[in-house]
């Protein structure tokens, strides 16, 4: 169904930007550099929900990913290069229907198919990644978390706007406790590749096998792709479910039922904090943000030993680096001057053995260390009695003198 005059003038005036999809032309808007678009119409269209706005003679909205419309008219050049689209290999007999279906299924984990399917969307550097958050999650994001665990592009995602269409990605457990109307979001620009992999294969068959009991979150498929009754989404991890430096510029954005994006706050990579960026009309979106004032203009994330640091070389000598995409690594400083882009650039961890088990040390405390799972599986869980603390996510505290090939190790990006 196409817009009536008046409706397609209206939002022409606003946008410029005209969709073609399922049979009609829509006034748009464009979500996250053409990844998306938001649709309107003055009348009411099959998908279309109503959610008028002020001022708006364009009542009915839908979105919708780009991979969904036939054509874009008036769209600007793209500002940078495109992140790749999940492609479906030509195949006779099996349409999107079957390859959904595929995906939803850990027996077709080995399907060559559905493999190439999956080995089609990939990360670059550079490539924004989003993690879904609980209001408890955004705390302790504020607060000093790191990136880590479950993710996405978010390419892959940004037609889901809502609260409501976000939920499939949330990987706390607590969908439907919080009774919030508003979803959380950490964006982040990848460092490199290397920091991402896929849960698919030996290495992450364990995750399946957890029971519920032991698990937070959806169910790990072994497909690579999200569960979920509609939606076709590539999912990923952080390499060993590894904390990563936090790049420069990431952001903590909030979507309210009105499907807009709201910036929270954004990170200063040389005051190691937080600034809010969020105006007046918004802060009440962080009203169940527990322990986080809404008036605070500026969030330090402490001092705290972090489990993991960016380090790069420049003239000979080391120096604590960040990422701070798309210009690249540069050495972390306070004046402009000083920032110079490094020769060499590697994410330091480290690495350790508990009863057997390969993990993560993420800090030490009196003798003690908490160690994260790098493999969690149920035997694994089992003899380290580790508690699932987010998808994926094993931890425990072991006495340091139990622990075994405690190592700092190197993971260099190439420059």
């Amino acid at each position: 169904m196409s817009v009536t005059p008046q409706a397609s003038e209206n939002a022409g005036d606003r946008t410029g930007l005209r969709v073609a999809y399922g049979g009609g032309v829509y006034p748009a808007e464009e979500i996250a550099r053409g990844a998306a678009y938001e649709l309107f119409s003055a009348d009411e269209v099959a998908g279309f929900e109503w959610a008028p706005r002020p001022g708006s003679v364009l009542p009915w909205r839908r979105f919708v990913h780009a991979t969904e419309v036939t054509a874009v008219h008036g769209a600007p050049p793209p500002a940078e290069e495109p992140e790749a689209a999940l492609m479906m290999p030509a195949h006779r007999e099996r349409g999107w229907s079957q390859m959904h279906q595929l995906s939803q299924r850990p027996d077709a984990a080995g399907d060559p198919v559905l493999g190439a399917m999956r080995a089609s969307a990939v990360v670059r550097r550079g490539t924004r990644m989003v993690k879904i958050l609980s209001a408890r999650q955004l705390a302790g994001y504020v607060r000093g978390w790191l990136p880590h665990g479950f993710c996405y592009r978010e390419y892959d995602i940004a037609h889901l706007r809502t609260p409501a269409a976000t939920t499939l990605l949330r990987t706390d457990g607590e969908v439907g406790r919080d009774g919030v109307e508003v979803a959380y979001a950490l964006r982040w620009r990848a460092a490199d590749p290397v920091d991402y992999d896929v849960p698919v294969g030996d290495g992450h068959r364990g995750l399946g096998a957890l029971p519920p009991r032991d698990r937070l979150g959806p169910p790990v498929l072994g497909t690579g792709f999200v569960p979920s009754s509609s939606q076709l989404i590539p999912e990923f991890v952080t390499r060993d479910f590894a904390d990563l430096p936090m790049p420069a510029n990431a952001t903590l954005l909030a979507y309210p039922a009105e499907g807009v994006e709201v910036v929270l706050y954004t990170y200063q990579a040389e005051q190691r904090g937080w600034l809010r960026m969020v105006g007046p009309q918004w802060r009440h979106l962080l009203a169940a943000v527990p322990g986080l004032s809404p008036d605070q203009e500026y969030v330090p994330t402490g001092d705290a030993p972090r489990s993991t640091q960016l380090v790069g070389t420049y003239g000979g000598n080391e120096y604590e680096a960040v990422a701070d995409m798309p210009g690249g690594f540069r050495v972390l400083a306070m004046t402009r001057a000083a920032r110079y882009p490094v020769d060499a650039v590697a994410r330091r961890l480290r690495f350790a053995q508990w009863r057997g088990v390969p993990c993560l040390v993420l800090r030490e405390e009196a003798g003690w260390l908490r160690l994260r799972l790098r493999r969690p599986d149920p035997d694994a869980v089992a003899v380290t009695a580790a508690q699932c603390h987010d998808r994926g996510i094993y931890e425990v505290w072991a006495p340091g003198a139990e622990v075994t090939n405690d190592e700092v190790t190197h993971v260099p990006y190439a420059l």
